[in-house]
């Protein structure tokens, strides 16, 4: 079984970030998530990998290089503009070949194993086998419609009145039969190749598709609180107290909340780190608190009471605010890399303060 990887897209929903970052490199517990999903596949034994790459190609191949520090073998495979899912399959096809395959989104993380997802699909005779989870809001997903049997019948994409909560993850398997689905089908309204639309011809077409539901959870990380959320269950993942710090790292007169990683060459200083805080290579935090926050590679926090809820990108930097826990003391941000914040917190008098309170003269 291959591997196909979709790391291309231009991860709007992360905007300003991904301006100039791929969303699938960006860190989780201070390693991308591309990785994870690269050590998902070679996990289960699957090391023929194709990644369909975008106009952040350059930077994916960069950090994944030719896979060998996996122990696999990687084909980039140009896609010259994010039309679909099923039009990367196409994209792959000559690398695919007949083979069966699993298809892997590279900005989706879960808990499950892999290894339950893929046992037995390629004896199975199926045409394909869908990777589902049950969501509170089904009319933001693609929904998989039941039969009696508990095979899939049907694919609504973001239904708004849905027939189950079931919405597909981002993990999909399929033999060389999706070939003939994905060519049958036309362009969706919106102007792609839709794998929904390709599995329903499969269905349409007496086909078996099958599917598992996974038991753990899973996060899209194309935004900035799903990810720091897939950021702080990595984190609670850690052992022991939560707290690991490389040994080149400087931690001086700081007290570090686990569940806490910082990285080489990062410097915490006359600081409060944590709970959920993934601090990058080369960061520095002084003489502020942060809180279930992303650090990229080389950014800083200086001089200011608290930050929480935050994505910083590669060499972004925020200073001032203060330690008085007054107005503009407490920041939650997303930002860009080489992005800078100055913040300046105004003096207010305290006769301003009693005018507030009603207790001033006036005038």
């Amino acid at each position: 079984m291959k591997g196909l990887i979709l790391a291309g897209g231009s991860g709007r929903r992360l905007r300003p970030l991904t301006h100039t970052s791929a969303k699938q490199l960006v860190p989780i517990a201070n390693k991308p998530i591309l990785h994870y999903v690269i050590e998902d596949l070679v996990s289960v034994g699957i090391t023929e990998l194709g990644i369909v790459v975008g106009d952040t190609g350059d930077e994916v191949r960069a950090s994944v290089s030719d896979g060998s520090r996996w122990g696999a073998e990687v084909t980039y495979l140009e896609q010259e503009a994010p039309l679909g899912l099923a039009h990367a399959v196409l994209v792959a096809r000559l690398f695919l070949g007949d083979d069966p395959f699993a298809m892997y989104l590279g900005d989706n993380m879960f808990e499950d194993s892999l290894d339950e997802v893929v046992a037995g699909f390629e004896a199975s005779g199926d045409a394909a086998r869908l990777l589902l989870a049950r969501v509170d809001d089904p009319t933001a997903f693609g929904v998989a419609d039941l039969g009696a049997d508990g095979r899939i019948i049907g694919l609504v994409e973001k239904p708004a009145e849905p027939s189950s909560d079931l919405a597909l993850v981002g993990v999909y398997l399929f033999d060389a039969r999706i070939h003939a689905a994905v060519d049958a089908i036309s362009l969706s309204e919106r102007g792609e190749l839709e794998i929904t639309d390709a599995i329903q011809w499969l269905v349409d077409n007496g086909m078996s598709v099958d599917h598992r539901v996974l038991d753990g959870w899973w996060i899209d990380t194309g935004k900035k609180d799903p990810l720091l959320e897939c950021n702080r269950l990595v984190l609670d993942g850690l052992a022991g107290d939560g707290v690991m710090v490389d040994d080149q790292a400087t931690v001086v007169d700081a007290t570090l909340v686990g569940p806490v990683v910082v990285a080489a060459g990062a410097q915490i200083i006359d600081a409060t780190v944590g709970p959920s805080v993934a601090v990058g290579a080369g960061c520095r935090i002084e003489s502020s608190t942060v809180d279930h926050s992303v650090l990229m590679e080389g950014s800083s926090i200086v001089g200011h009471h608290r930050v929480t809820g935050s994505v910083l990108g590669r060499e972004a930097a925020i200073f001032g605010g203060g330690d008085s826990g007054g107005p503009g003391s407490e920041l939650s941000v997303l930002l860009g890399d080489h992005s800078v914040v100055d913040v300046h917190v105004p003096v207010v008098e305290p006769w301003v303060d009693d005018c507030l309170a009603g207790e001033g003269s006036g005038g």
